[in-house]
């Protein structure tokens, strides 16, 4: 068990947070945490994760990831809807990497009950 904080932002250790999810203990029960999680996942390289949570619809063969990228932050900038009462949601938000950022809008469904992330928009 590890005690360190969460990459997702949230003031929790990366085990009672997203850890859980990744661990597959636990489901996000919003689209929100499913993207903090996503997010998470990518600072830990977590391929397998990021692909078993990704739509099968828009979901990629495989997923390489770039083991220099150093991600430094997350800031959700906006929520709508993907709550446990919802079907569909979108988070917007910024990713801070190591010279520079990502600023995305991203949507979410739920399958089977769990949210999957569908695509994004990039922004600005």
């Amino acid at each position: 068990m590890t005690t360190r904080a969460c990459p997702c932002g949230l003031p929790e250790s990366y085990d009672a947070c997203c850890g859980r999810f990744h661990s597959g203990a636990a489901a996000a029960p919003t689209a929100e945490a499913l993207m903090r999680s996503r997010y998470s996942a990518f600072v830990r390289q977590d391929a397998g994760y990021l692909l078993r949570t990704w739509h099968p619809r828009t979901r990629p063969a495989r997923l390489d990831l770039d083991p220099a990228m150093r991600w430094t932050g997350l800031e959700i900038l906006e929520a709508s809807a993907g709550s446990a009462f919802h079907t569909t949601g979108t988070v917007t938000f910024r990713a801070s990497y190591r010279g520079g950022s990502l600023h995305e809008r991203s949507r979410f469904e739920r399958v089977d009950g769990a949210w999957v992330y569908v695509d994004g928009d990039f922004l600005e």
